[in-house]
């Protein structure tokens, strides 16, 4: 079995008084793409926010890389390889995507950073084409593919992805789940949340599903897919 390379146990969250996130564990393994699936609000953005730092933990554990990780500030997980592309993109909308790529590549200090800046405009030949234009004046779907490759030119070891599809339209969208899968196949270790549960797990080796701020199933992507009760819930059927 590949190694795991992040694993969460036991993990709660709350906002105020509201226990958003209720005891949820998941792990991704060396060379998968694990999505995890839920409806809006079932705690989805803020387990990616806790893994990655961003939102105090209550209670659990999260490890990465075999090392307990809980508590660590966002900076030093980018530094270790956990990158997230969050939701809404975040791109530096008044710096050029050039500078927004090379933002990507803060905490790195090696010498092959122009080598992956060209590597990123070879996946988004869209971004080359517009090198020099300011980052806010873009589509949606462009400042997603630029905060895509961004949080590349950080060299992650694991990729976390929230919403990459919302608000696309639908021919965006197509290019999005195709760039997710390219990412994958060429090695890169990703967890993607997404609302599109089909296309999610289409694209996935393993899913969780999560209601509640709770994970009510797990399996292989292809059973969940098939799964009566998912495609009730989640595939409108």
């Amino acid at each position: 079995m590949a190694d795991t390379l992040l694993k969460v146990s036991g993990l709660k969250v709350a906002y105020g008084g509201i226990q958003a996130v209720k005891g949820v564990s998941l792990e991704v393994r060396q060379g998968e793409l694990v999505s995890l699936i839920g409806a809006n609000g079932a705690g989805k953005t803020t387990t990616l926010k806790a893994i990655t730092g961003l939102q105090p933990v209550g209670s659990g554990e999260i490890e990465f890389m075999g090392r307990n990780i809980k508590g660590q500030g966002a900076w030093d997980l980018v530094k270790q390889g956990l990158v997230m592309v969050p939701e809404g993109r975040g791109t530096f909308t008044r710096m050029t995507i050039t500078e927004n790529l090379q933002m990507g590549a803060f905490t790195r200090t090696d010498k092959e950073i122009d080598a992956d800046l060209e590597k990123v405009f070879g996946i988004f030949p869209r971004l080359r084409e517009r090198r020099n234009q300011l980052a806010g004046t873009m589509s949606g779907g462009e400042q997603q593919m630029l905060a895509m490759g961004r949080a590349l030119m950080a060299r992650p070891k694991v990729l976390l992805m929230d919403e990459p599809s919302m608000g696309l339209s639908p021919i965006m969208v197509d290019k999005i789940f195709e760039v997710v899968n390219d990412i994958h196949q060429q090695g890169t270790t990703v967890l993607l949340v997404e609302q599109n549960a089909s296309r999610a797990l289409q694209l996935a080796t393993r899913g969780y599903v999560m209601e509640s701020g709770e994970v009510t199933m797990s399996g292989e992507a292809s059973a969940l897919l098939n799964d009566p009760k998912v495609r009730a819930a989640y595939l409108g059927e």
